[in-house]
C-alpha cells in the first residue's frame, strides 16, 4: 500500500528553487481571463500560492493539504489554508482554478479521481495538475528494492511510495470526452544539485518519507546508506562536484 508521509517543510524546502520550476511552468499555461475562486490542492508549504496570486490578483486564493507542518509554513505567506485529506476534500462552492502541484500522484484511483475534480469546477474552469513521471527512474525504483532486500523488509513489507501514474494517453482517453480543451506534456528538467549525497537530500523530502517514517530510528542511517550508494551509483558527480537529476514531470490543463 501507499503511506501517508510525515512532511517536513525545512527538508522539502532544500531545493525550493528547482521545485517551484515546475509551478511557474504550469501557472503560466493557465487561461482563464478572470477566475474568482483558486484553490492550491495539495498546497504543501505554500510556495505557490503567492504565484497564483500573482497570476490572478483579481481571485481568492486559498491552499489546502493534509499535513499540519506544511500549513504552518504556508500560513506565513498570508494566505487561507484548510487542513483536508485531498483525496476526500470537496469545495463549499465551484472553484475556477483548480491547481495542483506535485501532490495527486500519491493518491491513488485516478480513473475516479481525475472525472470527481472535474465536477468541482466552474463553467469554464480550468484543472491544472502537474505530477512526477519518475517512478521506473533509480531515484525512485532504487528505494522499493533496498526496502525489499534489507535487514528491515518485514517492518517496511508493505509500504511503498507514491503509486505510478497513468500514461499520456490514458489520461488523455479518460478526461478528452469530458472537456472542452485539453493540453498534456511531459517535461525533463535536469537539476544542478549541490552538496553531500544531494540526490538523497532531495529524496528525503519526498519520496523517501513513507519508508523512513516506518523506519526505527536506529535502522534508519543504515537504510540511507544504502539508497545513498545506489545514488552516487546512479547519479555520478561531474568534474565539478555537482549532481545532475534528471526529473521528468507530467503536465496537465483541462479546461471546461
Amino acid at each position: 500500500m501507499t503511506s501517508q508521509p510525515s512532511w517536513n517543510p525545512e527538508q522539502y524546502l532544500r531545493f525550493a528553487d528547482e521545485r517551484l520550476r515546475p509551478v511557474l511552468d504550469l501557472i503560466g499555461r493557465i487561461a482563464h481571463p478572470a477566475p474568482q475562486r483558486v484553490v492550491d490542492l495539495g498546497c504543501g508549504a505554500g510556495n505557490a500560492l503567492p504565484l497564483l496570486a500573482a497570476r490572478f490578483p483579481g481571485a481568492t486564493v486559498t491552499g489546502v493539504d493534509g499535513s499540519a507542518d506544511m500549513l504552518r509554513k504556508a500560513t506565513d505567506a498570508g494566505f487561507p489554508v484548510q487542513q483536508a485529506d485531498i483525496a476526500q476534500w470537496t469545495p463549499e462552492e465551484p472553484v475556477d482554478v483548480l491547481f495542483s502541484n506535485a501532490a495527486l500522484h500519491w493518491l491513488g484511483d485516478h480513473e475516479g479521481l481525475f472525472p470527481r475534480l472535474l465536477g468541482f469546477l466552474a463553467p469554464g474552469g480550468v484543472l491544472a495538475v502537474q505530477m512526477p513521471s519518475m517512478h521506473a527512474e533509480p531515484l525512485r525504483a532504487r528505494q522499493d528494492a533496498i526496502a525489499r532486500s534489507g535487514p528491515w523488509a518485514d517492518r517496511l513489507a508493505g509500504i511503498a511510495s507514491a503509486p505510478p501514474i497513468l500514461s499520456a494517453g490514458a489520461y488523455y482517453d479518460l478526461l478528452r470526452p469530458r472537456v472542452a480543451t485539453l493540453d498534456l506534456w511531459f517535461t525533463e528538467y535536469l537539476h544542478v544539485l549541490r552538496g553531500p549525497d544531494p540526490v538523497v537530500q532531495w529524496a528525503m523530502g519526498t519520496s523517501l518519507r513513507p519508508y523512513l517514517d516506518a523506519l526505527t530510528e536506529e535502522e534508519r542511517p543504515a537504510f540511507l546508506r544504502d539508497y545513498a550508494a545506489a545514488m552516487r551509483s546512479a547519479y555520478p558527480p561531474q568534474a565539478d562536484g555537482c549532481v545532475l537529476l534528471p526529473f521528468r514531470r507530467l503536465f496537465l490543463l483541462a479546461s471546461l
